[in-house]
């Protein structure tokens, strides 16, 4: 294996690690085990099931799809193109973003984009888009080309003492090389898609999460200070990494390590 090649601008072993062939797999037999029993009973299914409940009892598909200016029956399509520019926003927006707009729009108190409301709600909404294909458009105007270009300036700044970005451990060259025993994914590939495989259940924090919420759980890892849910950038950096998976079916909830 080949040994990580930034591992010296890291100045970490926290970070770094002792990364070497010797090293063992990612997973144990244990946690492989696991991870197959939970890819066909996937517990944020409850979470699915749950955020149906809270949606119609909420909003409803009917008037989700009025809001956003599209029939009820194309929404599994439109909901795969997300973020996008929304007219009712005058926009870029997420899709967790457009039930609080749905929700405010009908008087209802609108739940936080980190509440436990809003990831069972998105998680539903998402998983209407299951087996279309990621179909974001980042031409499709003025704004989404801005939040494009926006998106991939927050994936490549060097941040924090470490001087670390997003691409430090997604660029193609590192692709593939470990990092605490982690592969480091490809992002816009069949099997990783970001947004075609998020919201997922992370084994390791036992819980489903939304994708931006995975991304402040990098910069966490990275000791980087967190983007805030719902910021422009936030947005953009979502964006830009959707982008990467385009033509990509969907298949949420997901399952993670």
């Amino acid at each position: 294996m080949r040994t990580l090649s930034i591992c010296a601008a890291l100045l970490s072993v926290a970070l770094c690690g002792a990364l070497n062939a010797e090293e063992k797999l990612s997973m144990s037999d244990a946690d492989k085990k696991m991870y197959a029993e939970l890819v066909d009973n996937n517990p944020a299914e409850m979470d699915v099931a749950e955020g149906e409940q809270l949606f119609s009892a909420a909003i409803g598909t009917e008037a989700y799809a009025k809001m956003v200016g599209v029939k009820e029956k194309d929404l599994p399509a439109y909901i795969a193109g997300f973020p996008r520019y929304v007219e009712a926003a005058k926009r870029v927006v997420t899709l967790s973003q457009t039930i609080q707009m749905a929700m405010a729009d009908r008087s209802q108190a609108v739940p936080k984009l980190e509440s436990k409301e809003m990831l069972k709600m998105t998680t539903y909404l998402k998983s209407l888009a299951n087996e279309q294909k990621t179909n974001i458009d980042v031409k499709a105007n003025k704004a989404m080309k801005e939040m494009m270009a926006l998106g991939q300036d927050v994936f490549e700044q060097r941040r924090g003492g470490r001087g670390l970005s997003c691409n430090s451990c997604h660029s193609a060259d590192i692709v593939g090389q470990r990092l605490r025993m982690q592969p480091l994914p490809d992002l816009g590939a069949s099997v990783t898609a970001a947004a075609g495989t998020w919201p997922a259940y992370r084994m390791t924090k036992s819980e489903t999460t939304l994708l931006d919420k995975r991304f402040q759980q990098c910069m966490d890892n990275a000791l980087l200070a967190k983007i805030p849910l719902g910021s422009k950038e936030m947005v953009a950096l979502e964006v830009y990494i959707t982008n990467k998976t385009k033509g990509n079916a969907i298949q949420v909830p997901g399952v993670k390590r």
